[in-house]
């Protein structure tokens, strides 16, 4: 009879606290009386700097733009000091890169695109084709690993 009396009282103690760690944390929630999405990185630096969102946004966009920019003139004057390209092969590189359309245009045919793999746009498909030959940086590139890739018969076979 003991025994079924602890049983009890400690099924009853779990209830309890179950029941009063679930409240707890809907109340904690509901009284900072913002019932709103979290806010985003962006918009807490805005609202710590005390500046529009737009601007912080802005500038994040810049300064990764830029980074990229000082990634690639590293990466393709290693690649001329190793005398792996010529400097005419760089300079080639990033005028074909800087050549790049415009896809804001395309941006809504892209979405159908990923969703009904139509034709990619004549325009994208050329500026494509037309990239100098360079070796790339990361597992595409080939760097790190012997030989790249290489394609055959629809299959991609690690080359040797």
């Amino acid at each position: 009879m003991w025994r079924s009396k602890k049983f009890i009282i400690a099924a009853v103690l779990a209830v309890v606290l179950l029941v009063g760690g679930i409240g707890g944390v809907v109340l904690a929630q509901t009284e900072n009386g913002d019932d709103s999405q979290p806010k985003t990185l962006m918009a807490r630096v805005a609202e710590i700097l005390g500046i529009d969102q737009q601007k912080v946004e802005d500038a994040f966009a810049q300064a990764q733009k830029e980074m990229r920019e000082e990634a690639l003139d590293s990466y393709l004057k290693d690649l001329v000091a190793q005398d792996k390209i010529t400097q005419e092969q760089a300079d080639q590189y990033k005028a074909w890169l800087q050549a790049q359309p415009d896809l804001a245009p395309y941006r809504q045919q892209l979405r159908e695109w990923q969703q009904g793999r139509p034709e990619i746009p004549a325009e994208v498909k050329e500026w494509k084709e037309a990239m100098p030959e360079i070796p790339l940086p990361g597992p595409f590139g080939g760097r790190g690993f012997r030989g790249g890739m290489k394609e055959g018969g629809g299959r991609f076979f690690w080359g040797r």
